[in-house]
């Protein structure tokens, strides 16, 4: 059960590999909380998109993200929903004064809870996510291999596994730059103004995308 070649797992970490490093909302989720709040609030976040990028490979293994490839209905509600959230996190930070909003540079900083869910939510709330799943996974299904579901599981997983690999060192690295944003608010106003307009304008794609 569940025996593949050799090209066959060449093939499917490289593009795994290349899908956690492609630039996105996710990415700039987890290295906006890294670099204006510490790898704290970094992890929470990667913990948060990790978990929604498992929602998602169970739902495309279950079937259930074929509903949003089939009904444009679906795919409209949870792409304006996603669009309207991503565009309210950067309103957050562009209302910020350098300490607050999206991230804290200083001070009290947000709950690991509350990054967590946010981070959730960023993942879930992208139905681009859910049809690359549905359409990605099933390209390494190898029939007689085992259970189709369980294949897809197996990969599923497998991304957040190579993700495990790359996106940590990128935490650890834009750790660092949290002590700066702690002694120069000038430096955490103008990160949370660059971060709400790249939110804004990630909000603005995904709105515009179509199926």
């Amino acid at each position: 059960m569940l025996d593949y070649s050799l090209a066959h797992w060449i093939a499917f970490f490289t593009a795994a590999v290349l899908l956690n490093l492609s630039p996105g909302p996710d990415m700039a989720f987890i290295l906006g909380h890294t670099i204006k709040s510490g790898t704290r609030a970094g992890f929470s976040a990667v913990f948060g998109i990790w978990t929604g990028a498992c929602l998602h490979a169970l739902l495309a293994a279950f079937g259930l993200s074929a509903v949003l490839a089939a009904s444009a209905v679906a795919f409209s509600a949870v792409k304006w929903i996603g669009a309207i959230y991503l565009v309210w996190l950067g309103i957050q930070a562009l209302r910020s004064s350098g300490e607050g909003g999206f991230v804290k540079a200083t001070g009290e900083r947000p709950g690991s809870g509350r990054i967590y869910r946010q981070g959730v939510l960023v993942s879930l709330l992208n139905p681009k996510v859910a049809i690359f799943f549905l359409a990605f996974l099933p390209q390494f299904v190898v029939e007689g291999a085992g259970p189709a579901w369980l294949q897809l599981c197996v990969h599923g997983g497998l991304i957040i596994v190579v993700a495990a690999f790359i996106e940590p060192p990128l935490i650890l690295a834009g750790g660092r730059l949290a002590d700066l944003i702690k002694r120069n608010r000038r430096v955490g106003l103008w990160l949370d103004r660059g971060l709400g307009t790249l939110f804004v304008a990630l909000g603005v794609r995904l709105a515009l995308t179509s199926r």
